[in-house]
């Protein structure tokens, strides 16, 4: 009897120390959950910078009280809503780049117009003041911003036509710690392949006058930029398939973030 009595005591505490151990362990656990849910929660700093996308190639950016329009098109309703630009940047001689009626209807008597020698060469005389020359492989100081002027160009023979090289600029732009770089109309080119320390890359890929979606993305492997922004990529057969270049960036390297923005408004 003594015995039964006995193993009945070491079985109750036995009992007990199993609850108390699965307390424990589900407390821990709560814990632990209620740690990664606040973690997760914490709200992440606000950037200094803006990206506005207009339209194709046509771009906004605000920092730090600057302003900074990139081949501006549209007109200026397209500008409406939009603060006025300290620095004009422009790729290229072509109106979807360099668009003279929308430049005349924007308010730029505070601004200084930062275009390559083939564009300051087709401007009106009137813009004459306000340009900044910059060429392929030249860097600039601009109001305490670099510009950098990087080639863009096309490869393939058949396009050879479209994009000369040595004639316009992709521009690699540097606000704060932040590298941007705008590709214009290029194809997969070394100097794109080869570029540094890119946290932001806008890429166009559009058929015939550019490239396709598999040359982009190579070429953004190549380079592996934090992020990238697939821009300018309405060809004549439409809409490029930015879902496809995703899926080869991100299989070729995952950490790669792309970031896919309304470039065309007017075909929703």
């Amino acid at each position: 009897m003594k015995s039964c009595t006995l193993m009945l005591f070491v079985f109750s505490i036995s009992l007990f120390s199993c609850k108390e151990a699965k307390k424990e362990e589900t407390t821990a656990e709560k814990t632990l959950e209620e740690t990664v849910t606040n973690e997760e929660s914490v709200e992440k700093p606000v950037s200094d910078l803006k990206i506005i996308p207009i339209q194709h190639a046509t771009t906004v950016l605000e920092y730090k009280g600057k302003t900074i329009y990139l081949d501006p098109t549209g007109g200026a309703e397209a500008f409406q809503n939009q603060k006025l630009p300290d620095l004009v940047l422009i790729t290229d001689i072509h109106g979807d780049h360099m668009n003279i009626e929308t430049l005349d209807s924007l308010d730029l008597s505070d601004s200084k117009l930062i275009v390559p020698q083939a564009v300051a060469e087709k401007l009106p005389a009137n813009y004459t003041e306000k340009l900044v020359i910059i060429n392929n492989g030249e860097t600039k100081d601009i109001e305490g911003i670099t510009i950098e002027a990087i080639p863009m160009y096309n490869l393939r023979e058949e396009a050879l036509k479209f994009h000369a090289k040595g004639r316009g600029n992709g521009y690699v732009i540097t606000l704060g710690d932040e590298r941007l770089y705008f590709s214009g109309d290029t194809e997969d080119i070394p100097e794109m392949r080869s570029l540094k320390n890119i946290d932001k890359a806008f890429v166009c890929m559009n058929l015939p006058y550019t490239m396709t979606v598999e040359s982009a993305a190579d070429a953004v492997l190549a380079f592996q930029p934090n992020e990238i922004y697939p821009y300018h990529y309405r060809g004549t057969e439409g809409l490029s398939d930015v879902s496809k270049f995703k899926e080869i960036v991100n299989k070729g390297n995952s950490e790669i973030k792309v970031v896919q923005l309304d470039w065309y408004p007017d075909m929703n």
